[in-house]
């Protein structure tokens, strides 16, 4: 998947539409995507790609998240 579907199937789950993704939004992405522990996923993806430690990830903190995926999820995402 490229970049803008990656950000556009993680806009789906903003479900206040904030446009900021909480523990509890990603852990629903994860577990629709089929993972497994997404409780703990969820919240070790928050805990490094939240690099304000707001508790939730923006736009500016999208791509700390992809790095994220690729690496522990397994995920492919290409800059195009």
């Amino acid at each position: 998947m490229t970049l803008e579907e990656f950000k556009e199937w993680l806009k789906q789950f903003d479900a206040d539409g904030d446009g900021r993704i909480s523990r509890n939004e990603l852990r629903e992405a994860l577990r629709r995507r089929g993972g497994w522990f997404t409780t703990w996923r969820s919240g070790r993806a928050l805990r490094l790609a939240d690099k304000d430690n707001s508790g939730f990830l923006d736009e500016s903190e999208v791509e700390n998240l992809i790095a994220f995926a690729q690496k522990d999820l397994g995920m492919k995402v290409s800059a195009w």
